[in-house]
């Protein structure tokens, strides 16, 4: 479509199978990442953490083994000054660079002295699985706390690598600690990695300090504590996930086997290409599970299963299918899972309240004042509900972007990262108890707070654009109405932390929007949704581009 001279057309190709020309070359993206010197001088070859992770390709000088390198010895020396001293837990995800990284990681990691937990299988791991352990050794600790590492870019593209830090409390690490590692990792960049330790990656396997843990069992075995799966496995029905070529590709065959789950694992295809990806909507392969064009295989299957549902390749984040609807809005579904867990989970704290990002869906707004339990509305991003997991302030924790996580059934934390897997399994576990599936429990939400219309647009911007974005403030909005109703609110900071969200919100009486750029590729978001229908979300978002626009023109020679 097109909105005020933007067109947002999908691609062509969107829903169907990649060419063979439209595959990643491994071979060149991996000579990039060892022979590419990235120059620090340019910002787009610096290290930037965005809000989860430094990413970037090796093709274009954005994540090379000296970015690595640099990084992990930032994270060492972090370590050491906030007197971090217990082991560090690794993991990796599939995605092509991730290996390479790992090794390099390894390398100074070993060099530095510390104590590094490695998968026992030399496998893939989940972040989930990686923030789970964290806490697992850390519980009951004031000493010795663990902490860990995630090689990966989420759901990004094949080329693209990702390296993100979890510090103690198991979840992603705040600015400031983000902040702290960036800086140091630039300095190290520019003396031309003068201070990184570093021994060959052999040794550093065979280091006394790297040890071999068993990241599936642990995790596998605990599942039953923050989901009911002796009731998913007692009901008559046909569930089925797609790993989508994920860190969790081994982890659902052992989780159906364990709990004798009437489950099929729709493909255990591995392949650094993703060639088995439908193209999302702008024609690239992204492991987006909430996509309906990424999604394509496994909403092709919706019939033949009662409940189904997928995760990005790190499985933090989680698409569900239903036989009812087929692939469900995230936002639909956190509405549902928040409204089914306060109603099943009587151990929980009765002051636990709900944290979401102030870009998802009104209606969880709606569902948590029936429930009658306090709301946390923050920026984007899962580091602002760790502190509420950890304590049990918050029994949930959701982002729109399809991302969650919530509380072990006696009320105590389970991961502070978001857990694609545990989402996938509750909606099994609610269609098993309730007898209907995710979908038709939201057409029961609707008919009892009315029927809401929401969508996000992703577009191209630049990196200049998306910085005068970031800037966006109320005062710089000259609109005083939003699809024909007065503005009630212009909001750059979030209502339950006070936070910035870099960019804006505008919020009317029947509906409203908030545009922020992306933290890891080049677009922009627009967030809008609509009280009174379809139409109204276009007019919304007709204006909403109109005023983005405009801030976008602004300063321009």
């Amino acid at each position: 479509m097109t909105i005020e001279g933007v067109v947002m057309d999908v691609h062509p190709r969107a829903g169907t199978l990649p060419d063979r020309a439209m595959l990643a070359n491994i071979p060149r993206l991996m000579t990039a990442y060892y022979t590419t010197r990235p120059d620090p001088a340019q910002r787009e070859q610096r290290v930037a953490f965005g809000t989860s992770g430094h990413r970037g390709s090796a093709l274009v000088g954005a994540f090379n083994e000296a970015h690595i390198l640099a990084i992990t010895q930032a994270i060492c020396d972090y370590r050491r000054q906030q007197k971090i001293d217990g082991p560090l837990f690794l993991g990796i995800d599939t995605h092509a660079l991730s290996e390479s990284a790992f090794a390099s990681a390894l390398e100074v990691l070993a060099a530095n002295g510390g104590d590094v937990m490695i998968d026992d299988r030399d496998g893939y791991t989940p972040t989930p699985v990686v923030s789970h352990a964290i806490l697992t050794h850390n519980r009951g600790r004031t000493r010795g706390l663990a902490d860990g590492i995630v090689v990966t870019p989420s759901h990004n593209p094949p080329e693209d690598g990702g390296f993100k830090y979890n510090p103690p409390h198991g979840g992603p690490a705040d600015t400031h600690v983000t902040g702290w590692i960036q800086d140091q990792a630039n300095r190290c960049l520019a003396d031309g990695l003068a201070g990184v330790k570093r021994i060959p990656f052999e040794r550093a396997r065979r280091a006394t300090t790297t040890h071999r843990h068993d990241y599936m069992g642990a995790y596998i075995t605990d599942l039953g504590s923050v989901v009911d799966l002796e009731v998913v496995r007692g009901a008559q029905l046909s569930l089925a996930v797609d790993p989508l070529g994920g860190a969790g590709v081994h982890y659902w065959p052992i989780i159906g086997e364990r709990y004798r789950l009437p489950m099929t694992v729709v493909s255990d295809a591995v392949d650094p290409t993703f060639s088995f990806m439908t193209l999302d909507w702008d024609g690239k392969i992204r492991m987006d599970c909430s996509s309906p064009y990424a999604m394509r295989r496994l909403i092709a299957l919706k019939d033949r299963f009662d409940v189904a549902w997928a995760c990005d390749t790190d499985h933090d984040r989680h698409g569900i299918v239903a036989r009812s609807v087929g692939l469900l809005n995230p936002n639909h579904y956190l509405a549902v899972a928040i409204s089914y867990l306060f109603s099943h989970r009587p151990a929980w704290p009765p002051g636990a309240g709900v944290g979401k990002t102030l870009v998802s869906s009104s209606m969880i707004d709606r569902v948590v004042a029936r429930l009658g339990r306090p709301l946390l509305e923050v920026p984007v991003g899962f580091k602002w509900f760790v502190d509420g997991l950890v304590g049990a302030s918050l029994g949930f924790g959701g982002e729109e972007s399809a991302g969650a996580s919530f509380l072990r059934r006696d009320g105590t934390v389970w991961t502070t990262d978001k857990d694609g897997i545990i989402l996938g399994l509750l909606a099994a576990e609610m269609t098993a108890v309730t007898g209907r599936d995710p979908g038709e429990l939201y057409r029961e939400l609707t008919a009892e707070f009315g029927e809401y219309a929401y969508e996000r647009i992703d577009a191209p911007a630049t990196p200049e654009q998306k910085a005068r974005l970031a800037r966006l403030s109320p005062e710089r909005s000259t609109a005083s109405d939003l699809a024909g109703e007065r503005i009630t609110a212009l909001l750059t900071t979030a209502p339950g932390n006070k936070a910035p969200i870099g960019g804006l919100k505008v919020v009317a009486p029947s509906g409203w929007f908030a545009a922020r750029p992306s933290g890891t590729e080049d677009v922009y978001k627009l967030y809008a949704e609509s009280f009174e229908g379809r139409d109204h979300l276009r007019r919304i978002q007709e204006e909403a581009q109109a005023i983005i626009q405009k801030v976008f023109r602004e300063d321009q020679p």
